[in-house]
C-alpha cells in the first residue's frame, strides 16, 4: 500500500479536487481509500494562544539588568 499526502480542495459543489501531480501517479479504475482531516478553526485559535502564553512567560523573565548579555 503507497500513501499519498497533499493539501487539496473542495469545490463549491462537493467535488473533491486533487493535484495534477498525484493524479498522474494513480492508476485509472483503482481502488483507494480516503482520510479526509479538515484543520477545526478552534486548532488554529489554540495554536495562536500557545504561542502568545510562550512569548509571555518568556519575555516575563528578563529584567533590564539582562540587558548587559544584549550588547555582547
Amino acid at each position: 500500500m503507497k500513501a499519498y499526502e497533499f493539501a487539496g480542495e473542495v469545490t463549491a459543489d462537493g467535488q473533491l479536487k486533487l493535484p495534477k501531480t498525484v493524479l498522474s501517479q494513480l492508476a485509472g479504475h483503482q481502488s483507494v481509500r480516503v482520510i479526509v482531516i479538515v484543520q477545526d478553526s478552534s486548532e488554529a485559535d489554540d495554536k495562536a494562544a500557545w504561542q502568545a502564553l510562550a512569548t509571555e512567560q518568556f519575555l516575563a523573565g528578563y529584567s533590564s539588568e539582562d540587558a548587559i548579555y544584549d550588547a555582547l
